[in-house]
């Protein structure tokens, strides 16, 4: 019996139709817990609600909502990271509103994605707190979208008579929210999402990591997108447990925040993308992991990006002395499409590793050193193999098989095909594309014309009812007839030579006079750009791809820090890398190509005379390099967030400021002095010892900063290193 599964207090069996059933059920039965706490700057609780408050609060949203617009309407829900959000997105549901949940607009940047899917959904309404009601009013210029639908800020509404709420006619087949994808190679597409696929793949999620009383949720996930609404939001009040949620900038200044709030608040589940464990090891002292628990963690999932087994083996080893078990680890694999999760390592399970020939993968086989059909090959044993780490299998009524995607014919075991998924989990459709969901949904196997199925863009192979996930079907490159796959490059690439960036590098083909050639784009760590070697790190890089994949490299760039190009779910996008780099867009280190041509593409370094000229010149050098404008067309007046500036690039900047200074710089400084101008100034007053009250300014710690603020500039990096629709 699934967990939507349940006894109800009058002793009957409750099987939940709805979202609405759910939360009603909770309050119900279990008023006075914990729903959300929502921790600022991922140590401070900031607010909380128990279930029946979120009960009683959503009923009053509703009753407001529906004096103005009619069920069956839809709302774009544009909140920072807060319980504000929460309420938002439940009054919706309790409405029969459907959410359109989207992350803050970007201050003063046209934002394309917010003005597509505003033209898309249609919104009758646009949700949002008062703090950014402001952002909101000055995008409407570049977002004509906007000015189209009613503008409403929940949380400054004047009260209404929850008692007067009627439950909606929703049930399981009943849209309940439309997800839009990152549109990483096209335009954003809204995902259908009703609410039987989400009781459904709670259910699952249920069986697989064994949610109960005394569980608790931590995330620092974009609330805004699949994975951290759905597991870190939708999950606890489904399983009715307490979610303790903080903004990803929180978690993205300083890792520790993350494993702090689990250790602190004793939490059994969260999740991240595979790149979040590398930055905790990267970024986490020994001191500060010294004073962490780890030991009442029993689920964390890696998931929404390729999950690297040498990550998994590093973190496990750095936080064993803080009593993370390795058993904890749960890789998973699902997209928008469905719903959230389609296979997942289970409760206690200990992920499954599986060791292939990384040329016999490129043929579309998985041949494991060992395997019988290959012993007389006496090449065998010297061709190069990659550890690949199982995605786990499929629970519940979802079926996951593989399937040649020209022939439509399911693949035997142990040969790679790309992933078709069906079953209750798989979301109803695209909104307002007839065209795409037959083609995306309509999956049949030839000859049984089973289906349908979802297909999902993914190449991989199961074995042992294990999914291994190998790459994306369109970003496969074809050299001489044999297929490899990009982030098999990029992982060896990326090991060739320790000043090279985990997670942040881009393998694709270009087409070199008849022929495609491999290129490489590349990001360097910020520790080693100031004494970055190119010609070191090239000869790496060609000796390991040409070791492990046989090929021979026509170019690499070497790439500034925090520049990769990667969706809202943290994947790769290389076709726009492949774009980025014909047209000369990317910020560049250094570059090599197959005619032996080294060109360095670094920051000269500049006279260490702190007069405040020669601190704005060296900002207006490191503004153009990292934005690609010339350098004349930097104003000191004008906003760092003006010339694209977002959250990791601000702590970049702050880090190389404070090294060509030779003094430490605080990362938030960026915000806090949001122009050249007045950063310089300040900087230079602070050199020489005067204070900042005599500048005009108050330097403000970061937990004095509004979300707004924080979310606006980071959110463009959110899209690049966090889930694919």
């Amino acid at each position: 019996m699934y967990a939507h599964e349940k006894e109800n207090p009058a002793g009957g069996e409750n099987s939940f139709s709805s979202l609405v059933e759910v939360l009603r059920y909770r309050a119900a039965t279990q008023p006075h817990d914990t729903a959300y706490t929502f921790l600022l700057n991922g140590e401070e609780e900031a607010g909380s609600l128990t279930f029946a408050e979120l009960d009683t609060k959503a009923r009053t949203l509703a009753v407001r909502l529906l004096a103005d617009v009619a069920p069956g309407d839809r709302a774009l829900l544009l909140y920072p990271s807060s319980l504000d959000y929460i309420v938002g997105f439940f009054g919706c549901l309790y409405a029969g509103i459907i959410p359109v949940p989207n992350y803050p607009p970007k201050r003063n940047k046209a934002d394309r994605r917010l003005q597509s899917i505003a033209a898309d959904a249609d919104p009758a309404l646009l949700l949002c707190n008062g703090d950014t009601l402001g952002d909101v009013e000055a995008r409407v210029a570049d977002t004509p979208a906007l000015s189209r639908m009613r503008w409403i800020a929940t949380d400054q509404l004047a009260g209404a008579d929850p008692s007067v709420w009627r439950e909606p006619d929703v049930d399981a087949d009943s849209l309940a929210f439309l997800q839009y994808t990152s549109g990483s190679t096209s335009s954003p597409k809204g995902v259908m999402v009703s609410h039987g696929n989400l009781l459904q793949v709670l259910a699952e999620c249920d069986v697989s990591w064994r949610f109960a009383r005394g569980s608790r949720m931590v995330s620092w996930l974009p609330i805004f997108h699949d994975l951290g609404l759905i597991y870190g939001i939708l999950q606890p009040a489904y399983s009715g447990i307490p979610s303790y949620f903080m903004a990803p900038v929180a978690f993205l200044q300083q890792p520790v925040r993350w494993l702090k709030a689990i250790s602190t608040y004793q939490a059994s589940h969260t999740a991240a993308p595979n790149f979040a464990y590398d930055l905790c090891v990267e970024r986490i002292s020994q001191e500060q992991r010294g004073g962490l628990d780890l030991s009442h963690l029993v689920v964390s999932m890696n998931a929404a990006e390729p999950v690297r087994a040498q990550t998994m083996r590093r973190f496990a080893e750095a936080f064993a002395p803080a009593g993370f078990r390795t058993t904890a680890f749960c890789p998973a694999f699902g997209m928008a499409e469905s719903t959230l999760k389609a296979t997942a390592t289970g409760h206690n399970e200990e992920s499954v590793l599986a060791e292939v020939y990384a040329l016999d993968l490129g043929q579309h086989r998985a041949v494991t050193p060992g395997n019988d059909e290959r012993s007389s090959d006496a090449k065998v044993d010297s061709r190069k193999t990659l550890t690949l780490v199982s995605s786990g299998h499929a629970v519940g009524k979802t079926r996951v098989v593989t399937v040649d995607p020209e022939t439509r014919q399911q693949c035997p075991e142990n040969c790679v095909g790309e992933i078709w998924i069906s079953g209750p989990i798989v979301a109803q459709g695209y909104w307002n594309r007839p065209e795409q969901t037959a083609e995306t949904f309509g999956g049949r196997l030839v000859g049984s014309n089973e289906g349908p199925f979802l297909r999902t863009g993914d190449l991989g192979f199961i074995r042992d009812g294990e999914c291994y996930v190998t790459g994306r079907r369109k970003d496969v490159i074809i050299i001489r007839g044999i297929n490899h796959y990009p982030q098999d490059i990029e992982l060896t690439v990326q090991q060739s030579h320790p000043a090279l960036r985990p997670d942040c590098g881009a393998a694709f083909a270009i087409d070199v006079g008849d022929e495609e050639r491999l290129v490489v784009v590349q990001e360097v760590r910020r520790t080693f750009l100031k004494d970055v070697d190119p010609a070191e790190i090239f000869a790496a890089a060609r000796r390991a791809i040409l070791d492990v994949h046989e090929l021979q490299v026509h170019a690499i760039a070497l790439l500034r820090t925090a520049s990769m190009l990667k969706t809202s779910s943290g994947k790769v996008q290389r076709q726009a890398c492949k774009a980025h780099y014909l047209e000369n867009r990317f910020p560049i280190v250094a570059t090599w190509n197959v005619a032996g041509e080294e060109t360095a593409g670094r920051l000269a370094a500049l006279p260490t005379g702190q007069t405040v000229h020669s601190v704005q010149r060296w900002m207006m050098k490191w503004v153009a390099r990292r934005s690609g404008l010339d350098l004349h067309g930097i104003r000191l007046g004008e906003s760092f967030d003006a010339f694209g500036m977002d959250s990791l690039a601000a702590v970049e900047f702050a880090h190389d400021l404070g090294a060509w200074l030779g003094t430490e710089i605080e990362e938030t400084i960026v915000w806090n002095y949001p122009t050249i101008e007045a950063l310089s100034l300040f900087v230079v007053n602070q050199i020489r010892g005067i204070s900042s009250e005599s500048t005009g300014r108050n330097d403000r710690p970061l937990d004095e900063l509004s979300e707004v603020e924080l979310v606006g500039l980071l959110y463009e990096e959110i899209e690049r290193i966090h889930s694919d629709g």
